[in-house]
């Protein structure tokens, strides 16, 4: 089963997209995380992807399109793939039919987590990550047991420089002009669900499972 997930910074395609790949024994490949450690591990990649993460604005495609085909071919993911993060526009949404197309993949869904500006503000902005695991929390809907600390590892929880509020709205208005679109690529298809992505973190997900039970 292959899926992808997509919709704009803070509708939680992360956290459910996890969530779905430890149901249903897939890989979940979450485009971000890779970009953030190639910048820790300051790979030439991650040197040249800092500049635009940091800003709030979308990695270029030639940057994220070999890494991506990379990972959905590697044996890891031979039960099937989940992508979050990618693809972020057309241009890498008809890279990705081609690269499918290539492997002879196909993809089973194609879901997209609706959600309202004001509430992705919210989200984002409250958002806490762990140093050393990567675990997120959030201010308000998901504290950790002890302020700064991670529940799963212990350790530091910091904010990402892209979810100052600042960036935040840089980052919806780069959505809004190169992602956005790929609503009008996708929405013809069979495999295409849309899914209100406004309620709590349960409900959600039980929406998404519902947009893919007739695959899982």
């Amino acid at each position: 089963m292959n899926i992808v997930l997509f919709g704009p910074p803070g509708a939680g395609k992360g956290t459910q997209g996890v969530r779905l790949a430890e149901q249903t024994g897939i890989v979940a490949i979450a485009m971000g995380d890779m970009l953030r450690a190639a910048v820790a591990n300051k790979t030439p990649l991650g040197v040249q992807a800092k500049q635009y993460m940091d800003a709030g604005k979308l990695v270029p495609d030639a940057v994220v399109i070999g890494m991506i085909e990379e990972t959905i071919t590697a044996k890891n993911a031979a039960k099937g793939f989940l992508l979050d993060g990618f693809p972020r526009n057309v241009a890498q949404a008809e890279a990705l039919d081609d690269m499918l197309s290539r492997h002879d993949f196909t993809l089973d869904r194609v879901v997209f987590l609706d959600a309202s500006a004001d509430l992705l503000v919210d989200r984002l902005s409250g958002r806490l990550m762990c140093k050393a695991c990567g675990f997120g929390f959030h201010r308000h809907y998901s504290p950790p047991r002890e302020a700064g600390c991670c529940d799963r590892c212990g350790g530091e929880l910091y904010q990402r420089a892209d979810d100052r509020e600042d960036v935040i709205v840089q980052r919806l208005e780069v959505y809004q002009q190169q992602t956005a679109p790929m609503l009008d690529f996708y929405a013809h298809r069979p495999a295409f669900r849309r899914i209100d992505a406004d309620a709590g973190m349960d409900e959600v997900y039980q929406r998404l499972v519902d947009a893919i039970k007739d695959k899982v």
